[in-house]
């Protein structure tokens, strides 16, 4: 159930909040702990008090309960509360947390993907939290929609590949892992690390890196991660196929 939020809400009105998206698999989240680790340092990183975790486990199992679903997405979502002229926080925080749920279907098959016309901003603090102004990233993904594909591959300023419009992005090349590295204006996404652990794990050389989109077109294999997808191939590129290579799928498994 969605909460009544009041007129003067600070995540509404100004976007000062975060959330996180978990999955859910019949009916137990996966891996709670990372998102609000993660919440946490988000908090941390916007001047907020951190979750009551007690309190954000509660929220998410009762919007849980409410879906019958096999793959469930819930939405943990923390304001800044009320208070505050203008830009300016109250003297005393209290922030406000709900939480959400809906059925969510497995991704079918590999992604298409286009170049966004949106640049996400490296510099931006924002740009490597999971806060509550998401437009940028709405847009991208509108874009990509309104292309006919599946989701938007959004550079930075600099013009180096950043992420898609709601995953991280890697590639292979020459028997090595690539990915863009956090200052490139990412979020450090929680399947993200998943992987990078379990390429390591393997022998694979993993590089957190700065690039330009001609290395992910040239690339042996791509592919997108998030909580709700895994691990999900990229099959194409504004109009370009690109190649399959076999570490997606091994990672794909290593990770489940």
């Amino acid at each position: 159930m969605i909460p009544e939020i009041p007129g003067d809400d600070r995540g509404l009105l100004l976007g000062d909040g975060l959330f996180e998206t978990l999955l859910a698999v019949d009916g137990r989240l996966v891996r709670p702990e990372a998102h609000l680790d993660r919440m946490s340092a988000g908090c941390a990183a916007l001047g907020l008090p951190p979750p009551d975790r007690a309190q954000a486990l509660a929220l998410m199992g009762q919007a849980l309960a409410g879906v019958s679903a096999p793959r469930v997405a819930v939405r943990l979502t923390l304001t800044a509360g009320s208070g505050g002229r203008g830009l300016d926080r109250p003297a005393q925080l209290q922030v406000r947390m709900f939480a959400t749920a809906a059925p969510a279907s497995a991704p079918l098959g590999p992604a298409s993907l286009i170049t966004s016309t949106v640049r996400r901003s490296e510099t931006s603090p924002a740009a490597r939290l999971k806060t509550l102004s998401y437009l940028d990233n709405v847009l991208a993904r509108a874009e990509a929609t309104g292309a006919g594909v599946d989701e938007a591959l959004m550079l930075n300023g600099r013009g180096d590949v950043a992420c898609a419009a709601a995953a991280n992005v890697f590639w292979v090349w020459g028997g090595r892992l690539f990915t863009p590295s956090l200052d490139c204006g990412i979020l450090a996404g929680t399947v993200r690390a998943r992987v990078i652990e379990a390429a390591r794990s393997m022998g694979l050389d993993v590089a957190e890196v700065r690039a330009n989109p001609g290395e992910l077109a040239r690339a042996d294999g791509a592919f997108l991660t998030n909580a709700l997808i895994g691990v999900r191939e990229i099959a194409g590129l504004d109009g370009f196929d690109l190649p399959v290579s076999p570490l997606t799928g091994r990672l794909a498994a290593a990770i489940s």
